[in-house]
């Protein structure tokens, strides 16, 4: 795909037309490409475990995230609703002896590593599979392809692309680092790793190593490496069945074009029905991939069944 910076009305239209997936499920599907995850997938992803090693490819969700406000978007807020002091007090009303702690967290799903659903992103008010967007999200939610209907499909082969360690310096990409689908061809043959339908693909860019360095700065919303808008093809064309990055907006940052916002989560979500993956921490394995050149893993990932939700919070596991 040719990049022309100057038109991304055209360029959108052209790749949402190019790499459609409508109705390739059936007029009712709410899965998208995690349709290509199938039993034999799993069970290929699976046997992957030999060491019985795990890796939390999960940030914290604490009030010390990357959140700023963003479209209200604010770090968790954790509070005690009863504590130690309160049964050692005697304030919670028990018989003999017996306390406990309970708690409450508020948040935006999105707040830090989290999946995407189908129904975060529109194209000209189409969602996805072509349905209007008036019809799908409303007020009560997403009324179709709410994140609920993912509790269980996302699990199966991981796969790590560290395109940070195969073409950045110090294993790590600078902001605005465009990564095209050569990017991610690339760095697969450098890994020995093979690319394929039904995969579950993480892409370290190695940003959130630096931010940890350095501070947040400016990582929920503002420069970063991601994908190009050209890696489109490459996306649909695996069939992978997800992609996760460990930046907060998964598409390199700032933009191609001029005057765009998102133009990959434009084409991704609503044509392709990508299930897409961000702020996830890869950098534990990373170093353990690094070390014993093996990059494929079992991974769960399942987002939380939160009724007509359009992202959810995700403790994803990788096992080697």
């Amino acid at each position: 795909m040719t990049l022309d910076r100057t038109d991304p009305e055209g360029s959108i239209a052209r790749a949402a037309k190019a790499y459609s997936n409508w109705r390739r499920w059936g007029e009712d599907d709410v899965l998208g490409t995690l349709n290509f995850l199938d039993e034999a997938k799993r069970r290929e992803g699976a046997a992957l475990v030999w060491r019985g090693v795990s890796f939390s490819l999960s940030q914290r969700f604490d009030m010390d995230g990357p959140q700023k406000g963003w479209r209200r978007r604010t770090n968790p807020v954790h509070t005690m609703l009863d504590t130690g002091t309160d049964a050692a007090l005697g304030n919670q009303g028990f018989p003999h002896g017996f306390g406990g702690a309970d708690d409450v967290i508020a948040m935006p799903l999105q707040c830090s590593t989290q999946w995407d659903g189908l129904g975060h992103i529109f194209d000209y008010g189409k969602a996805w599979n072509g349905r209007p967007a008036e019809q799908v999200v409303t007020s009560e939610g997403d009324l179709v392809t709410g994140i609920e209907h993912m509790a269980s499909p996302v699990a199966g082969r991981g796969v790590l692309l560290d395109v940070g360690r195969a073409i950045g310096e110090n294993g790590e990409l600078p902001d605005g680092f465009a990564i095209t689908g050569e990017h991610l061809t690339a760095s697969a043959c450098a890994q020995g790793t093979a690319v394929g339908r039904g995969d579950i693909v993480l892409v370290r860019t190695g940003q959130l190593a630096r931010v940890r360095r350095e501070g947040w700065g400016e990582y929920a919303g503002g420069p970063a490496p991601g994908l190009s808008f050209t890696s489109a093809g490459w996306l649909h064309g695996t069939e992978i069945a997800a992609i996760a990055t460990d930046t907060w907006g998964f598409e390199v940052r700032p933009n191609e074009f001029e005057h765009a916002f998102q133009p990959l989560h434009q084409v991704a979500i609503p044509s392709i029905g990508l299930l897409i993956g961000e702020m996830w921490d890869l950098e534990a394995l990373a170093e353990d991939c690094a070390d014993d050149g093996v990059f494929e893993f079992w991974l769960t990932a399942a987002p939380l069944p939160i009724t007509g939700a359009v992202g959810s919070p995700v403790n994803p596991i990788a096992v080697k």
